[in-house]
């Protein structure tokens, strides 16, 4: 069908839904938009959907909601027993995220999928965590994570808890796209209820147990117990999910001196005190440093909308305030883990860590020092969760730590995606272990710093959305693999990782990565350095990361400079 055909089909089939056939109307007559919206379907991935609300194929909407939901319970049901065991559905505080929800909800009931929905908005680690603790064979969220408003999606989790691969993924797109937008039939709520196909979750069914479990991650829970009320904390939930678990967590353990940004503490699906509700962003903390100043608080956290993300400022002894990254929050967790097993006796002899191979390489070198394997995964929090599953069934290896340099972190096997309130409860015990020496939280991070080495990293992402720009990415990407680059920045290029074909070459041989195919490119150069690209797999961008290392800050920072420069001047 072409672009215009695709419309008027919609225009067809939708004829009783006046609110889409207005929208549609209004952009009639805008061929770009038109194209934009219908030159393609918004596909279905190991990360679900994700896209900007509105009319069309190519939007986020309760038709695609629908569609989905559809094609999951088609999948599910290749195995009816299975099935049986149901769906759990959660959501965050987005526009119509509720509204899918139960969309998502109806159509499973109506496909004879039973429904475990929760009740009101719950972050992605307690869906996680309700899937295998309810022995759920699925799970759906609701969210676009830490996207700017206009967004939304639909993320699917396997009966592990961990978002669908790429085999799984690839099933329930095949039954997508066999399935007519027509076809799709909602259960009346109440004949839902009443057959006991859908169930509600209530305030305490997961909640306490999740609770329960994230307490017994405490590395030093004497620590918080005499330390914890002296810590001053900000936390900012930006108007999303995290709120509830993350103050009852922090109150539990015995962190009772925590101030709460008022403006952002409620659900606000415009996040309107924020350009965007991304912990990733110095602007997201604005109000917490305000607030920071009027308590007297030293550390400020901020979770994302379905809180599976943590950011983290520090002040440090001068009085001045430092947004940590992703890479040096991970690292202060795992440096803190595995030095407080080592201390306490209980370091596992076959410990391991997981990361993604964007995250930053000071995480191999602190567990080089305490005899932790290193793990690398794709980008993608998933690969991190069936690391974790191959552990426990080959039992060759203790879970200790995974995380991602995009703020996701974790330190259980009972949840299997980023956990924002895990990280927090780590955190906090790292800034309490700080406090009882009398140094500051980033004073630790410095530490580690002149220990292993200056680890500088850059990343940058390029915008190219639309049509026009989904075929910039292909071939930006296809010019690298034809002539990668000799050397970057005057450094030489040592080795090629080419994760789309699989293979690592090096000094002319060629070996397997051992990872799936994905459509990244690796360099890694002299020293230790390296450069990675890769077109994101949730938004229409091409991401670019950059990673240096020098005995000193400033030499570190200099060359990541360069090397930003180098291969953003490389891609143009």
């Amino acid at each position: 069908m072409t672009i215009q055909e695709r419309f008027n089909q919609w225009m067809t089939d939708f004829a009783n839904d006046p609110e889409t056939i207005r929208e549609l109307e209004s952009i009639r007559d805008d061929a770009r938009e038109v194209e934009d919206r219908f030159y393609t379907e918004l596909s279905f991935g190991t990360a679900g959907m994700r896209g900007v609300l509105g009319a069309g194929m190519n939007r986020m909407n309760k038709y695609n909601v629908r569609r989905a939901t559809k094609g999951l319970a088609g999948y599910l049901k290749r195995n009816p027993e299975e099935a049986r065991r149901g769906v759990v559905i959660a959501y965050d505080s987005r526009r119509f995220s509720a509204e899918f929800a139960k969309d998502t909800a109806l159509v499973l009931c109506a496909e004879g999928v039973p429904v475990y929905l929760f009740d009101a908005l719950r972050p992605v680690p307690v869906l996680s965590y309700a899937v295998r603790h309810l022995k759920a064979i699925a799970g759906v969220v609701i969210t676009a994570s830490h996207n700017p408003p206009q967004y939304n999606g639909y993320k699917v989790y396997g009966e592990d808890g961990a978002q669908v691969g790429p085999e799984a993924a690839e099933g329930i797109t095949e039954v997508i796209r066999a399935t007519k937008y027509t076809d799709c039939r909602l259960m009346d709520e109440q004949e839902a209820l009443k057959s006991g196909l859908l169930k509600i979750i209530g305030n305490r069914e997961v909640d306490d147990d999740y609770i329960a479990q994230v307490k017994t991650l405490s590395i030093n829970p004497e620590l918080l117990a005499r330390e914890g009320a002296k810590l001053k904390i900000v936390y900012t939930p930006l108007h999303g999910s995290g709120n509830v678990p993350v103050r009852r967590l922090l109150k539990e353990i015995g962190l009772t001196n925590v101030s709460v940004v008022k403006e952002q503490e409620m659900p606000d699906p415009n996040f309107s005190t924020i350009k965007v509700p991304n912990p990733e962003d110095p602007g997201a903390y604005t109000l917490a440093f305000k607030l920071a100043e009027e308590v007297g608080a030293t550390v400020i956290f901020a979770t994302d909308p379905d809180c599976d993300r943590l950011g983290v400022a520090v002040k440090d002894g001068k009085g001045e305030w430092h947004l940590l990254t992703g890479n040096q929050i991970g690292c202060v967790m795992l440096h803190y883990i595995l030095s407080g097993k080592q201390k306490a006796g209980t370091l596992p002899k076959d410990g391991a860590a997981v990361k993604s191979i964007v995250s930053t390489s000071l995480a191999n070198r602190i567990c080089e020092r305490y005899g932790v394997a290193m793990f690398e995964t794709l980008t993608g929090f998933k690969f991190i969760g069936e690391k974790i599953q191959q552990f426990m069934d080959r039992g060759d290896h203790t879970f200790l730590f995974g995380f991602e340099e995009s703020y996701g972190f974790l330190s259980s096997t009972f949840v299997r995606d980023k956990d924002g309130v895990n990280a927090s409860l780590l955190i906090s015990e790292v800034a309490c272990a700080c406090m009882a020496e009398g140094i500051t939280l980033y004073d630790r991070v410095q530490e580690i710093f002149r220990e292993y080495g200056y680890y500088v990293e850059k990343v940058a992402s390029t915008t190219l959305p639309g049509k026009d720009g989904l075929t910039k990415m292909k071939e930006i990407m296809a010019s690298l693999r034809a002539e990668p680059p000799k050397e970057l920045a005057g450094m030489k290029v040592t080795a090629v990782r080419d994760y789309l074909k699989g293979t690592r070459c090096a000094a002319g041989k060629e070996e397997p990565t051992g990872l799936p195919a994905s459509d990244v490119l690796y360099f890694e150069l002299e020293n230790g350095c390296w450069v990675c690209i890769r077109p994101s797999g949730t938004e229409p961008k091409i991401k670019l990361y950059c990673n240096a290392n020098a005995k000193d800050r400033e030499t570190a920072s200099r060359i990541a400079e360069e090397l930003a420069k180098a291969s953003q001047a490389l891609m143009a």
